[in-house]
């Protein structure tokens, strides 16, 4: 067997988005899968809109996806002088002529073929003219006046095109720049692409592509379209309807691997398997398992995914990813221990890394005020005595042990006749300004002896200042 050969091929005019990580991901899980070679190749022929900073933030979504590449990143604007010497093959065998039709003139053409209830396409006029290369000529790909266009995708299935609904495409624009339909197959055949799986939104460019591949004699490779991703409301995906650049959603505390699954759900499935390992995804993907219709983007699925996969990560990574959102809240977040130990109370009560940042807050400094609601209830100059009581027994302590934290309010409901809630309250709303919070003897041992006597003071203080 051929060796797999796949490509991602990103026009650097914006950020990479939900829609073209998909068909990255699954590029890339196919060339994984096949033990095969994915490219990166940036199709930077836009001039004007093409900016350096995309790139780069191309290569970093990548990357933090873990869709790494083998070969590239090319970048189209440096294969000129290769798409010049295709477009000359074409023009010296016929297959290609120049062109001088003024852009205003063909609009004025289409306008009229469209009058006479005819389809608006190039009219061919400068199809037999042997026009000679000039300063306001662009290049045409001769397309057949008969007959089809076909092709089996691996995606949607037979696919057939009447070449007489195609026009004389340009290759060639009058600055010498080739479009999109040239560079890509000439891309693709230098670099010995076999399998071409992108958007359904290709597929009236394919019949175009497989034309020139024919004209040059190259080999075609095999296609498969995905379905697009549908926004909410309806209509496709886009940045204009809910899609969020990739470092978006890296940057709302999503993790990587849990953006990779929900993506490849929503145009793949393997049975009724909702999550699996990066390890899972390449062993069983597979073209035949595209979905036929388009999915939903629905970011309650992909909360629950990223509030699994916080829950199934190490603890001492998760404190490594957590840190710099604690960085980014101005809290101190040197000590990794320290904060894996507050990540182990918070990973199943959290859906994304911001959350718990802001959760983890009172780990990392005291309560700056107490919730009024809760302060108003069990702040009060009736439990102030229990405070005081509590404070002198945790700090005669000589170890803050599940068992003698249990033990210590055990005794003191019975000594009081109090329930448990108005013992443990106060001391929760000392501890972290809040009413719920993870399991209080969690707290008590992470915050240690020293800072858990400072707060329960600062809380008395509190209650004695409102009397």
């Amino acid at each position: 067997m051929t060796q797999v050969r796949t490509r991602f091929s990103p026009s650097p005019t914006g950020s990479l988005h939900l829609g073209g990580t998909r068909t990255a991901l699954f590029n890339w899980l196919f060339a994984r899968h096949h033990g095969g070679v994915f490219i990166l190749r940036i199709e930077d022929t836009d001039r004007e809109r093409s900016e350096e900073r995309f790139v780069r933030e191309i290569k970093e979504s990548m990357l933090w996806l873990g869709l790494d590449w083998d070969e590239g990143p090319f970048f189209q604007s440096e294969r000129l002088p290769i798409y010049q010497e295709y477009i000359q093959r074409l023009l010296d065998q016929g297959a290609a002529f120049y062109c001088d039709c003024d852009p205003a003139d063909l609009e004025i053409r289409k306008k009229e073929a469209m009058a006479r209830g005819e389809k608006p396409k190039y009219d061919g006029r400068c199809r037999e003219r042997g026009l000679k290369a000039g300063p306001n000529t662009a290049v045409r790909f001769k397309t057949p006046l008969t007959g089809t266009t076909h092709w089996h995708d691996k995606g949607k299935g037979p696919i057939v095109f009447d070449n007489r609904e195609l026009d004389d495409l340009v290759i060639q624009r009058t600055d010498g720049i080739p479009t999109y339909n040239f560079a890509v197959v000439v891309d693709d055949i230098t670099m010995g692409v076999t399998h071409v799986i992108r958007g359904e939104d290709h597929i009236p460019n394919t019949p175009r592509q497989i034309l020139i591949y024919q004209a040059l004699g190259a080999a075609l490779p095999e296609f498969a379209h995905m379905t697009v991703t549908l926004a909410p409301g309806g209509g496709k995906l886009s940045k204009r309807r809910g899609a969020l650049p990739i470092l978006t959603y890296r940057d709302q505390g999503y993790l990587p691997q849990a953006l990779v699954n929900y993506m490849v759900r929503l145009g793949w499935a393997h049975g009724d398997q909702e999550i699996f390992s990066r390890e899972e995804l390449i062993q069983y993907f597979s073209l035949e398992h595209m979905s036929k219709s388009p999915g939903v983007y629905d970011e309650e699925k992909l909360l629950w995914l990223n509030s699994h996969y916080i829950k199934e990560t190490p603890l001492p990574e998760l404190a490594r990813l957590l840190r710099p959102f604690l960085e980014r809240l101005d809290l101190p977040a040197s000590d990794l221990g320290y904060l894996a130990q507050a990540a182990g109370t918070l990973n199943t009560r959290c859906k994304t890394l911001v959350e718990m940042a802001d959760a983890a807050r009172f780990y990392l400094e005291e309560p700056k005020s107490y919730e009024e609601k809760g302060a108003k209830k069990f702040l009060t100059s009736e439990s102030a005595a229990n405070l005081e009581e509590i404070k002198k027994r945790l700090a005669a302590m000589a170890e803050f042990s599940e068992a003698a934290l249990n033990q210590l309010f055990q005794d003191l409901t019975a000594e009081t006749g109090l329930k448990m809630v108005q013992l443990a309250q106060p001391v929760r709303l000392a501890l972290t300004g809040k009413t719920v919070s993870p399991g209080l003897f969690d707290i008590i041992n992470i915050l240690g002896k020293d800072e858990v006597l400072k707060r329960l003071n600062l809380a008395l203080d509190f209650i004695y200042k409102k009397q």
